[in-house]
């Protein structure tokens, strides 16, 4: 008789973790979501408050080098798909914009300031 208990609880049991994958889990953004169509507003010699309207305020901010501004976005997939993170980092000398890397593609004018653009 117990032997009988103990297969049904283990049929039961091993049925319940194949329902798993059924059960829905949300998508987790976190953090600032960027846009290329943004980071190609982006020029050299933008004050720090330009580049504030543009992107928005930076998520990650460092308390010993206030030149430096981090944007990080990640999803995290709830319902098994692939996870992402994308980062760009912002240089700032004299509260000017000099440089930029990380995740997106830097706009073919970025090295044109906004006072030397061609009308």
């Amino acid at each position: 008789m117990t032997y009988k208990k103990l297969l049904i609880c283990l049929v039961l049991f091993t049925s319940l973790q194949a329902c798993q994958s059924w059960i829905y889990r949300i998508d987790i953004p976190q953090g600032n979501y960027l846009d290329q169509d943004d980071i190609d507003k982006l020029r050299v010699q933008m004050s720090k408050e330009q580049v504030a309207f543009i992107l928005g305020k930076p998520v990650v901010e460092d308390t010993f080098n206030e030149n430096t501004w981090y944007y990080v976005y990640t999803m995290k997939r709830g319902m098994g798909g692939k996870n992402v993170r994308k980062e760009l980092i912002l240089e700032f000398k004299d509260g000017l914009l000099t440089s930029m890397e990380g995740d997106f593609e830097k706009p073919e004018n970025f090295e044109v300031p906004l006072d030397q653009q061609p009308e």
